[in-house]
């Protein structure tokens, strides 16, 4: 069994600094370095992406704090009428990638740009970054499963418990891993972020019914399943649509070679 240890937060000026906020900015921060590393990879510009971060992280804070407020913790409403604007007050990670979702499709099309041309970018870059900050959620234990005596169990005050945001991150670190050794197989070109999609939706699927029901906070359910659930159903839906859909030309596959269109005056 894993001993269960919260860490510590500390103060700094105004700020709180702890464990999960860390993990957090860790991971964006590494999502949007190997995106725009990927982007620079693959001959992409990478500048739209370095605009899209603010866009993005504002989006996906928004958009997760909404989905755990109105969809998995909605009693919370009573708290104050401000609630809804506490974004720093509850997470839901299925929300932060709805928000981020929102908001690439906006940012992309006000900037005119294909977002299909950066699509594995993003799985490479979204993945790992993913990972990282559900090591926060570990960091704190705040996603307690059911109880069992699994060898990967932590030893929480009331008995030894499933930890999803373990679970979470070892899942998305083995699909980056993946992804990262698939990234030149030629028939996944431009696929690699519907692959991500159902790789998580099913693993997040499966692993949410060892969510816990015997706690005084626990997720909501409707109709027996959480609300990642019938998210990750709708990954499914996206997953299996892009590995089977027909593929357009990438921007980067339809720049002339740098030798052509230019006239050649010595020999």
């Amino acid at each position: 069994m894993i001993p269960y240890w919260h860490a510590p937060s500390f103060k700094l000026g105004p700020l709180e600094l702890n464990p999960f906020n860390v993990f957090v900015a860790a991971g964006i921060l590494l999502a949007a370095k190997l995106l725009t590393k990927q982007a620079e990879r693959e001959g992409l510009d990478p500048n739209p992406l370095a605009d899209f971060a603010m866009w993005g992280v504002a989006a996906g804070m928004l958009f997760g704090h909404w989905v755990h407020l109105f969809f998995y913790h909605p009693e919370e409403l009573s708290k104050s009428p401000f609630q809804i604007l506490r974004f720093w007050d509850g997470l839901s990670s299925f929300g932060g990638l709805l928000g981020g979702i929102f908001a690439a499709v906006v940012f992309f099309r006000v900037k005119k740009l294909r977002f299909n041309d950066y699509a594995d970018s993003f799985a490479l870059g979204v993945a790992p970054g993913w990972a990282v900050a559900r090591l926060g959620c570990f960091a704190v234990h705040d996603h307690p499963g059911r109880l069992t005596d699994f060898f990967l169990a932590v030893q929480f005050p009331n008995g030894n418990r499933h930890d999803l945001g373990l679970y979470d991150a070892v899942v998305l670190f083995a699909i980056s891993g993946l992804l990262y050794a698939l990234r030149n197989a030629g028939k996944l070109k431009g696929r690699l972020l519907p692959l991500l999609a159902l790789l998580y939706a099913i693993s997040r699927f499966s692993l949410d019914f060892l969510r816990a029901t015997d706690l005084s906070y626990v997720d909501a359910r409707y109709f027996g399943l959480t609300p990642a659930q019938y998210g990750s159903l709708l990954l499914v839906a996206y997953g299996v649509w892009g590995l089977l859909r027909k593929q357009a030309p990438s921007a980067s596959a339809q720049k002339p070679p740098a030798s052509q269109g230019r006239v050649e005056t010595a020999r």
